[in-house]
């Protein structure tokens, strides 16, 4: 299998990759989740394992952090890997009053402060949205799971330290703040893939409630397997 500059595989990527930011919550999905896992990508530490979930097969990567590093291994995943489906797994900062701590986010859009679709020569502003038949699989399985969850856009902001609020999105509707799922749905609408971002509320702008890295790595656990069991479903 050719290798790509990012992904050397020593293994075979299954058709749907759930994708968090963190290598070290990729390891802990692997481990955790998957039956018989690999890793089978670790360039650049950014970890990729292939296991079974119930059977089925399924794999999971790191991102990164930030649209220009998930626009890349997304890219590679769908064009030179066989991937049809990418699940991003991660932590969003809530905006919302009704939003709370450790609720599940499913991004059906994702509004964005990037220049990331600029590169499509586009005459007006895209609208970067999840694939419909991710997005209902999820709803479905999280009625299943009787899971707090919302259902609306994201904002995936290029920016951690702003000189601006996010919460100026907020007024539009956002729910939650990440900084992937804009890339990730541009990527995969322009490879004619499937995507779609579930993510747990690990902090809020609003009352400024916290989750610990060491949480954010290692809990989650609603946000997980909803990804997978919508990945098993597919």
């Amino acid at each position: 299998m050719k290798a790509t500059p990012h992904i050397n595989p020593q293994g075979e990527f299954a058709k749907t990759v759930l994708m968090p930011g963190d290598p070290l919550r990729a390891r802990f999905i692997a481990e955790n989740f998957l039956e018989n896992a690999v890793l089978i990508n670790n360039v650049r530490g950014i970890q990729g394992y292939t296991g079974t979930y119930k059977g089925v097969p399924v794999s999971v990567m790191a991102s990164g952090m930030g649209i220009p590093s998930i626009g890349i291994y997304s890219y590679e995943l769908y064009s030179f890997f066989g991937v049809e489906n990418i699940i991003r797994v991660g932590s969003a900062g809530g905006m919302q009053e009704n939003v709370k701590i450790r609720d599940v986010v499913i991004g059906m859009g994702a509004c964005t402060n990037s220049a990331f679709g600029k590169q499509y020569g586009l005459e007006g502003t895209i609208a970067p949205i999840a694939s419909y038949q991710l997005l209902e699989k999820a709803v479905e399985k999280a009625r299943e799971l009787g899971l707090s969850y919302h259902v609306g856009n994201l904002l995936s902001s290029d920016t951690f330290y702003s000189d601006t609020s996010s919460l100026d999105w907020a007024k539009m509707g956002a729910l939650a703040v990440e900084m992937e799922a804009a890339g990730l749905y541009m990527t995969a609408m322009r490879l004619k893939k499937n995507a779609l971002a579930i993510c747990t509320v690990s902090d809020h702008l609003i009352t400024g409630e916290e989750t610990t890295s060491e949480e954010r790595q290692k809990t989650f656990k609603d946000m997980i397997i909803l990804a997978l069991e919508v990945a098993i479903s597919l």
